[in-house]
């Protein structure tokens, strides 16, 4: 039985969670240069555009946005409905909180031209996200509407953070002057896709198969190969290490959801195979 303060307690963390995602949303709001902001791509001098470092994806890239906010601002909507006793969104409060809120502070460092501080604040950003992956991987989702309004839109904030600070520290970097230490740009390009493919296979056997975070991840890469072969800053051995690399973590994706579900299916076979061998056995009695 619940207590009154358990209770209260899942009622402000129900309000901490919308309160934040409304703040995350004004934040993109700001960030898009709609509300008289610069456009991220924009801002900073530049820094975060298509032709600022080998590994900064095309700008449709960022599209995807979009489906992260929609889909936190309908996770806010479903977690207010929550029962009391739901302890898997009960746990997943407070890296959610953080990572609405490091999501606004991270726009607002660069609109406000602190691209130094925008990058403690995304790999804050990233740490956080790993840490509700990890919690939403303990139990499965209650039916298909929390596995997509949850795990998914959790699911591909995950991959397409992992190539958003991989692209934020290369700017911050060579904005600060930063030359590669001697290496050229395509083998820096093609190093940091590569480390991309590889948190992408990881996230994959890790994840047993989850679908988002290589979504995301793969669509980040492939506006990276696009941006390498269509823009200003060409590289073609960055644009083929985009695409192996977000083609390893794809197919990594599938072969470990197939063995996953593999199990399954036969723990199921297995079982109503034992319970007609039961109904026979009674019958031939």
């Amino acid at each position: 039985m619940l207590t009154k303060g358990t209770v209260m307690r899942r009622i402000w963390e129900r309000i901490a969670v919308a309160v934040s995602a409304v703040v995350a949303v004004v934040g993109a709001f700001v960030g898009s240069g709609a509300a008289g902001g610069t456009p991220i791509q924009d801002a900073a001098g530049g820094a975060l555009s298509a032709s600022s470092t080998a590994i900064a994806p095309d700008g449709p890239a960022f599209s995807i946005w979009s489906v992260v906010y929609v889909g936190l601002m309908a996770y806010a909507v479903r977690q207010c409905f929550r029962t009391a006793d739901d302890a898997r969104h009960a746990r997943l409060t407070v890296p959610a909180v953080l990572s609405l809120l490091l999501n606004a502070a991270w726009i607002l460092s660069v609109q406000f031209d602190f691209l130094w501080l925008s990058e403690p604040i995304i790999v804050a950003l990233l740490a956080v996200l790993v840490w509700a992956f990890v919690l939403l991987r303990r139990s499965r989702p209650s039916g298909i509407v929390e596995a997509i309004v949850t795990d998914g839109t959790f699911g591909l904030y995950l991959g397409w953070v992992c190539v958003a600070t991989a692209a934020n520290t290369a700017a911050v970097l060579a904005a600060a002057g930063y030359r590669g230490s001697g290496l050229s740009q395509d083998v820096w390009g093609v190093v940091v896709a590569l480390v991309a493919g590889v948190v992408g296979v990881l996230v994959a056997v890790w994840g047993r198969g989850r679908l988002a975070p290589t979504a995301s991840l793969a669509w980040g890469l492939a506006w990276v190969a696009v941006a390498r072969v269509d823009g200003p800053l060409v590289s073609v051995p960055t644009a083929v290490a985009a695409v192996v690399a977000a083609a390893a973590a794809v197919v990594v994706t599938l072969v470990a959801r197939v063995r996953t579900a593999a199990p399954s299916g036969a723990a199921a076979a297995g079982a109503a195979g034992a319970a007609g061998a039961a109904e026979a056995g009674r019958v031939s009695r």
